[in-house]
């Protein structure tokens, strides 16, 4: 309120006057919302949400300008993602400059091609495991099986730590579970402190899960052996000038690439074989193409939907001026649903990330993962997985939504199924032709 006073440059149009309304609203049902907003102020406007006014930015040009060509003007740290410190730390969702650097020069390395096709064999082996008691007429949440999947294979992969002996520390899928229903709570929630509090479940889940990791650590340095993935690359990362990452650094960071790699995942592939569910005619083609139904998913249903950063300096987006030191937000979630950049945008059409149509996507229109310098670090990781598990499920079964079954989409902070997803396994024969079987291909420019 005190930026708000203080703001030398007028807020954009909008609705600026407090409304509880308007706040439930944006908590249970934002993509309604802001789409409303969209067509009644243009692709720069502001909503008062609770206490405070917020500028959201909508549409390929906004999405560059915040993504690419001004990012520097728009903190991540002081944006609302500084919501998830108290779980993730100093992760790199939640820090600017030249840490972030550091971090990501560090990481990079576990995602090279060439580690993530080595870390391939590992996904087919945990997800042949997983499905091994599926067969014709099986009943799955589809949503809750990939979680703990996705889960394992993250804790396997990317910091070696074998899920049945760190379930002798605690059970680390559970709290995960514990610590992120804290934002599924309506904001005013949220905003309590004190014992039995959804606060404070958040805080005593993120230290079990502590425990885990700082055991994981400890032993690692006991052993003198810092291991070959990601937590060994962590351990071993200094600066230009010899400066060691602390370990609650690397706790950090193991805690915000668990979180985003088994949570991003399990949203995608319970839309994914949504939508695929309510296309059989699609999914049973000679013609499907596996990486153009992911990119579909990943347009109606981005995982990180939407990317909180502060202003630093007043601007101009899109021809709208906006004040410094405000709240500003983009969401791909909705910018992937206007109707004047995608024709029938409620509709499954992978047909429209196939050649040509693909190639007429304006720059800015598709930003699933990001842009700029702060791209999702493990999005080819994640497209890996994506791609394993659904081509062993594609290739022996399809999988049937429960008659009468309503989707409704929850944000906590990542989208999904509020109520998972309930189907029915049933036997196939295998797919002639799942299309371009690497779908870890580039996202469009932002």
């Amino acid at each position: 309120m005190q930026a708000e006073r203080a703001a030398s440059v007028p807020f954009p149009p909008g609705d600026t006057k407090f409304s509880m309304a308007r706040t439930f609203g944006f908590t249970r049902e934002p993509l309604t919302l802001l789409l409303a907003a969209y067509e009644k102020y243009g692709p720069v406007f502001t909503q008062r949400v609770f206490h405070q006014n917020i500028i959201f930015v909508l549409g390929p040009e906004a999405n560059h300008h915040l993504l690419v060509s001004n990012a520097k003007n728009y903190s991540w740290r002081h944006g609302h993602y500084g919501d998830l410190t108290p779980l993730l730390g100093d992760g790199m969702l939640a820090i600017d400059g030249a840490f972030h650097r550091l971090q990501r020069k560090a990481m990079l390395p576990m995602f090279h091609r060439e580690r993530i096709a080595r870390s391939q064999l590992l996904m087919e082996q945990e997800v042949d495991d997983a499905l091994a008691t599926w067969q014709d007429g099986t009943r799955v949440d589809l949503y809750h099986w990939t979680r703990e999947l996705a889960l394992r294979i993250a804790m396997r992969a990317l910091f070696g730590i074998d899920p049945e002996t760190a379930r002798g520390r605690g059970d680390a899928a559970q709290e995960f579970e514990n610590a992120l229903s804290f934002w599924s709570k309506d904001y005013v929630f949220q905003i309590m402190r004190g014992p039995g509090t959804p606060w404070a479940r958040m805080r005593a889940a993120a230290k079990r899960l502590d425990a885990i990791i700082y055991g994981e650590i400890a032993d690692r340095r006991a052993r003198g052996e810092h291991g070959d993935d990601l937590l060994g690359l962590l351990l071993d990362a200094q600066d230009g000038d010899g400066l060691e990452l602390k370990d609650r650094h690397i706790r950090d960071e193991v805690m915000t690439l668990l979180f985003a790699g088994h949570d991003t995942t399990t949203s995608t592939v319970a839309f994914l074989f949504y939508e695929l569910s309510r296309h059989p005619a699609y999914a049973n083609g000679d013609d499907f193409n596996l990486t153009a139904a992911l990119d579909e998913t990943l347009r109606m249903y981005p995982p990180a939907w939407i990317g909180p950063r502060r202003s630093i300096e007043p601007a101009t987006i899109a021809g709208v001026e906006i004040p410094g030191g405000v709240p500003v937000e983009y969401s791909s979630w909705v910018s992937h649903h206007l109707p004047d950049v995608w024709e029938d945008p409620f509709t499954f059409n992978p047909d429209r990330f196939v050649g040509a149509a693909r190639d007429a996507i304006p720059k800015g229109a598709y930003v699933p993962f990001g842009g700029g310098s702060r791209t999702c670090i493990g999005m080819r990781f994640g497209q890996a997985e994506i791609g394993v598990i659904a081509t062993k499920i594609l290739s022996r079964f399809r999988l049937e939504v429960d008659p009468g079954y309503v989707l409704s989409v929850r944000q906590m902070p990542t989208i999904g199924p509020r109520d998972g997803l309930p189907v029915t396994v049933r036997a196939a024969p295998p797919a002639a032709n799942l299309g371009d079987g690497d779908v870890s291909r580039e996202p469009l420019a932002a």
